[in-house]
């Protein structure tokens, strides 16, 4: 990949990803002071600004470094995590599931809502806009929404596989019975190693990537 292309793949990522994650966050937070905690409110993250959410090397290093070497073809990222506190929760195995999913939930809307701007609004006007206006506006737009719907999609599936401290864990946790509860939350210290190991070794393929083409399918039905 030459220096041009890997300009423009940052060029049409950043906007995507950090919008992804930072209503990704924002939406945890939120949910989270609904429901009781207002750790995140206190702390000034209940805000759009990406600059409260950016992880110099999940936001900025690492999306980069994957545009590179993997061509652009896995580009992924993560901000730092909204504060939550759940012995403010009236519910705190409940609320704090509730919370953890919102991350998930928002980027599915975040997809979809792309989907519709891409086929409501970019595809129809470049019908009818002369060519220049076309291929220097619409295109990159249609470029940059277009890896909305990706990052969003692969963003809300990859933090629901169910291993702590992801989203999906935080949720199977507060779906089990206290107990077992109990002991599946002891890994979660040795969560971000497992999910290094299952990607490192390819199994991610098998149920994550399978369900990213499956979204993407259904969202082509719109």
């Amino acid at each position: 990949m030459d220096i041009s292309t890997i300009v423009r793949q940052i060029v049409v990522s950043a906007f995507p990803i950090l919008i992804a994650i930072t209503f990704h966050e924002l939406s945890h937070g939120f949910v989270a002071n609904k429901l009781g905690d207002p750790t995140a409110k206190m702390m000034g993250r209940l805000t759009l600004n990406p600059l409260a959410h950016i992880d110099p090397f999940g936001t900025i290093l690492m999306p980069i470094m994957l545009i590179i070497f993997t061509n652009g073809q896995f580009v992924f990222g993560y901000a730092k995590p909204v504060p939550i506190n759940p012995a403010n929760f009236k519910n705190p195995r409940r609320d704090m599931a509730i919370s953890a999913a919102a991350g998930p939930v928002t980027n599915i809307i975040l997809s979809v809502i792309s989907v519709f701007i891409l086929k409501g609004i970019i595809a129809p006007l470049s019908l009818v806009v002369p060519e220049s206006v076309s291929s220097t506006i619409l295109t990159p737009l249609f470029l940059i929404f277009q890896s909305s719907v990706v990052y969003n999609v692969v963003l809300a599936v990859f933090n629901m596989i169910p291993i702590p401290p992801l989203d999906g864990g935080r949720v199977l946790t507060g779906l089990l019975p206290y107990k077992h509860a109990l002991s599946f939350s002891k890994i979660e210290p040795f969560g971000f190693i497992i999910v290094i190991l299952l990607i490192a070794t390819g199994f991610t393929n098998y149920f994550v990537v399978p369900v990213v083409n499956f979204f993407l399918t259904i969202l082509q039905l719109f």
